[in-house]
């Protein structure tokens, strides 16, 4: 089994930055505290992804109120998710088919595994043990080797409105704005559907910038507005062990460079917006990965969104299909414009 989890190696620990060692002692007391007061872990499982013999796992040990009753609520404010207590260090036992794979969770509770496993593919499950908690079962995306195509979908102002990455709206519409109060973008629902029919078992993978904390929101919003079910690749805000806070966009550049180490039969559709970085890093990973890209779709923002997602207007036409890089760059404002280009390319087909 080889492990790959969010802990850092013993040389990071040694040097670890000093926010990271304030957030950890914080965290040390407040978990004291709740244990001396009745509180128990509990593990929440995140969809993972793999292939026939391994699988990676992803999921996170919380401490919770006893006998707290977890009903499915109609409305859930972000800040809730942000206002929970990890357990680090946490042993943790992955149940894979007959074999059980044991590790640890790192110093924000996170467990991010890869281990070996028979698993067919399509949709696969996992179970999670941790002492003291209830099981909990992981859905895993097996990709069939014979697939040679996959899409990767940034979710801000991609999939979801959310105006990033101006810091009060960003802020507004993670720990304020109902979950369902947030707008998906135009088309882009059915426009993955029809690529995902076009292209039987290839996986859709969400890529984001944003903190695993709203994991389970961001699911239920794509579930809600029909996005094909995928998993889901966060980051973890806060500290590390070497600076004051994580990077987003190394976060989603080495997640990249995963992917093509790990499938690199699969060319990727890339689908992002041009409010963020996603052109740049989209650009950078069809340079060093060209085999792994078949064609870079960006959703174009309108004027006002731009400036509210701190970008600088691009041009206002309504779709276009430019060649940059060796790769086709696909431009439109919705689902429905990228959809026009992109159903006369082999993607479609």
């Amino acid at each position: 089994m080889v492990a790959v989890t969010p802990a850092e190696s013993s040389k990071a620990m040694t040097r670890i930055h000093r926010a990271a060692l304030v957030e950890d002692a914080v965290h040390q007391v407040i978990e004291r505290n709740l244990r001396n007061r009745g509180w128990k872990p509990y593990i929440t499982a995140y969809t993972g992804y793999g292939a026939p013999g391994w699988a990676r796992v992803m999921g996170r040990v919380l401490l919770s109120r006893p006998r707290l009753v977890r009903k499915k609520r109609e409305k859930l404010r972000g800040w809730r998710s942000f206002t929970t207590t990890p357990v680090s260090n946490a042993v943790v036992r992955i149940e894979v088919g007959g074999s059980v794979t044991e590790t640890r969770t790192d110093r924000s509770g996170y467990v991010d595994c890869r281990v070996k496993g028979d698993l067919e593919p399509g949709w696969a499950s996992v179970r999670l043990h941790c002492e003291g908690a209830a099981p909990a079962d992981a859905p895993i995306r097996v990709i069939d080797p014979a697939v040679k195509f996959g899409l990767v979908s940034d979710i801000d102002d991609t999939v979801m409105v959310t105006a990033l990455p101006r810091p009060l709206l960003a802020a507004w519409n993670t720990f304020v704005l109902d979950e369902h109060a947030r707008m998906a973008v135009p088309g882009m629902a059915v426009l993955y559907e029809r690529l995902i029919n076009a292209n039987p078992g290839a996986p859709v993978i969400y890529l984001s910038t944003g903190a695993w904390n709203v994991a389970p929101t961001l699911s239920r919003f794509l579930s809600r507005h029909l996005y094909p079910a995928g998993p889901i690749l966060l980051t973890d805000w806060g500290p590390t062990p070497d600076r004051w806070f994580r990077s987003g966009q190394e976060h989603k550049r080495n997640s990249l460079r995963r992917l093509a180490q790990e499938f690199p039969d699969v060319k990727w559709l890339l689908v992002g917006d041009d409010g963020q970085h996603d052109q740049e890093i989209y650009s950078e990973f069809a340079r060093e990965h060209p085999d792994n890209v078949a064609a870079v779709a960006i959703r174009r923002l309108s004027p006002t969104q731009a400036v509210l997602a701190g970008a600088v207007p691009g041009p206002t036409e309504e779709a276009e299909a430019v060649p940059s890089g060796g790769k086709t760059w696909f431009a439109a404002p919705d689902g429905a414009g990228l959809w026009s280009l992109l159903r006369d390319t082999d993607l479609a087909e």
